[in-house]
């Protein structure tokens, strides 16, 4: 297995140098965020803890925890730690609820999020001898910023192409020989199921590789995305509020993705109680910022929910992984008592031979919630005939009630009558009114 590394002194350190590493500049940052954040300030002072409590990674559980309803109480500038002048960018979620997270970076924090993102195309194989197309969104997004940079830095011939324009993605791909796609999930099975449709064989493709993230996905999904378009496709974590895409990546193992624990420490906590739990154990996953200097979050509560390992893995690196999340605890769905990720949905589709285009649509009636699952027909399923459309909804939905417990109503339609997304695939529509 290839041990390519951009920063092998770090993404090999040894358990105990990292945990120094992370213990320096937790009891750095924390000073930092006391006597620049008031916001932060308050909330330990109410704790009663103060900088001098935390003398290393240890005491990182005496800290208050951070949560999206904090950032979006102290916009826009309440959580920033350096004056404006120092700062040289933002970007935002993109959300459409509620008050937009904006998060401030300054020149070091663009670099040090850059080097991030360029471990993750160096662990997918990617040198200076390779294209990138990079088709994450531009602009307030993070993810067109931040692998366009991290590209910059591995020397790979970076194509700026942002999201969107399928025709002219598959140009310039074929063109110029991109060898490595950045994108959404959603958007690379979109593209393999155009060039599919164009005649393209997976050996036609010269793509070797592809880092994918922003949404959830499942190994179902990525083994679609592998075999139409030939390549091998890793994972990539992050968030907006901790820097973008690059908190933490996948290897050629492809069992976890490993956390850039230099910049990002990693928590598990059980999410009703915020009791951290022990290695191995499943439940929410908290992340500090230990060097981030413009917008910097400590135990910043993600609402993900992961599993920690730091079982050896064959690529080399010695830094934790987390597992590819299990669902959000705000994300969740509770349909008539069930708890439902979109994520099993995807499951039995792929398992069934559909593609992974569907929607969700949960509404309530009488007090009884109502739960439709919408699912295009492939090309080679499509069939006019009512009676085997209703066949086949029938075991669909009985493979779903097997999956989750719970009956939907499912209802088989024509190829290409769900709108496509070429940001997030919007996969849920909540018509209750549950607040």
């Amino acid at each position: 297995m290839s041990k390519n590394y951009y920063q092998q002194e770090i993404e090999t350190m040894s358990a105990e140098e990292m945990r120094k590493l992370q213990s320096e500049k937790l009891v750095k940052q924390v000073k930092h965020v006391y006597e620049n954040v008031p916001y932060y300030r308050n909330l330990m002072d109410e704790k009663g803890v103060t900088p001098d409590d935390i003398k290393g990674i240890e005491d990182l559980h005496k800290l208050p925890f951070l949560t999206k309803a904090d950032l979006r109480d102290a916009y826009p500038y309440g959580l920033l730690a350096k004056p404006l002048e120092e700062c040289v960018r933002i970007q935002s979620t993109s959300g459409t609820t509620g008050r937009r997270v904006v998060a401030f970076y300054t020149q070091n924090d663009v670099n040090l999020w850059e080097d991030c993102c360029a471990r993750a195309i160096v662990a997918a194989g990617g040198t200076n001898k390779d294209v990138c197309q990079v088709a994450y969104g531009y602009g307030l997004f993070t993810g067109g910023p931040g692998l366009n940079g991290g590209s910059h830095k591995v020397g790979c011939l970076t194509l700026p192409m942002s999201s969107g324009n399928t025709e002219r993605q598959i140009q310039f791909m074929t063109d110029l020989s991109a060898t490595i796609l950045c994108c959404t999930p959603s958007y690379a099975a979109y593209i393999g199921e155009t060039l599919k449709e164009q005649g393209y064989k997976p050996e036609d493709i010269p793509l070797k590789a592809g880092i994918f993230g922003a949404e959830p996905w499942t190994e179902e999904m990525r083994r679609n995305i592998e075999e139409t378009l030939g390549i091998k496709a890793y994972d990539i974590y992050g968030l907006t509020e901790t820097s973008g895409p690059g908190v933490a990546f996948e290897c050629e193992e492809q069992t976890g993705m490993h956390v850039n624990e230099d910049h990002f420490y990693a928590e598990i906590i059980d999410p009703e109680t915020g009791e951290v739990l022990p290695e191995g154990s499943k439940g929410e996953l908290v992340f500090t910022s230990l060097d981030k200097e413009a917008f910097p979050l400590l135990r910043y509560r993600t609402r993900d929910i992961c599993v920690l390992s730091r079982k050896k893995c064959s690529c080399g690196r010695t830094l934790v992984k987390m597992a590819k999340p299990m669902g959000r605890t705000d994300d969740m769905l509770i349909i008539r008592g069930v708890n439902v990720f979109p994520s099993q949905i995807e499951t039995v589709l792929l398992k069934e031979g559909y593609e992974p285009n569907y929607q969700i649509v949960v509404d309530r009636v009488k007090n009884n919630d109502t739960f439709e699952v919408n699912v295009e027909m492939t090309n080679e399923k499509f069939t006019d005939k009512l009676s085997e459309i209703i066949a086949m909804e029938k075991s669909l939905a009985n493979a779903m009630k097997t999956m989750l417990g719970i009956n939907p109503s499912v209802h088989l339609l024509a190829p290409k009558s769900i709108a496509r997304s070429e940001g997030k695939a919007v996969r849920v529509v909540d018509k209750r009114k549950l607040v």
